[in-house]
């Protein structure tokens, strides 16, 4: 990862704990089996990317450019990733684990969260139209002032949404998860 510009490589099993990697390019990459965690790869650019297996807990991508980037297994415990680019962000993810990471302000309309676990993720602010939460794990998600029209929870656990906060029109939700939506109403539903 010395270089500067990598494109179409394939990273496995390459140990990256604590380390700074910035300002780089990666296009239509692979990472199999890396352990990236607490690395700084802030202003790197991730173009048509795929990470597979991987743990990326605690990576710092501070202004890092994430455009078409997949994520399927892999471990995204904190990740700021309100701090990324803005700039054509586009990301996906398959049994992942982004507990207590941060989409605050995004606009992904349209993302895929399969069979992930989203525990205390923020979402304040965030651009969610017509996105996908297939088996997915919300406990203690926050949603606020977030647009959430067309967004699918049908297959979605354990969220907590204030529709008088959260626009939602024809959003898709399970018979289950109606509680979620009247939670604060403290209010029995049998």
């Amino acid at each position: 990862m010395e270089n500067l510009i990598h494109v179409q490589k394939t990273f496995e099993k390459i140990i990256y704990v604590d380390k700074k990697v910035n300002n780089r390019e990666f296009e239509d990459c692979v990472f199999k089996n890396c352990d990236l965690s607490n690395s700084d790869f802030s202003y790197s650019s991730f173009m048509d990317c795929e990470f597979i297996d991987c743990n990326l807990a605690m990576t710092k991508l501070s202004g890092a450019s994430l455009k078409g980037v997949k994520f399927k297994n892999c471990k995204l415990l904190g990740i700021q990733f309100e701090e990324c680019d803005d700039f054509l962000f586009n990301v996906s993810f398959q049994e992942c684990v982004l507990d207590y990471s941060s989409f605050a302000n995004k606009k992904m309309p349209k993302t895929k969260f399969n069979s992930c676990s989203l525990r205390e993720v923020s979402f304040v602010g965030t651009n969610l139209t017509s996105s996908v939460f297939d088996n997915s794990n919300l406990d203690g998600a926050i949603f606020n002032n977030t647009q959430l029209a067309g967004a699918d929870f049908s297959k979605a656990t354990d969220f907590k949404i204030d529709p008088e906060f959260n626009p939602m029109k024809k959003a898709k939700f399970s018979t289950q998860g109606i509680i979620g939506l009247l939670d604060k109403y403290d209010i029995k539903i049998v």
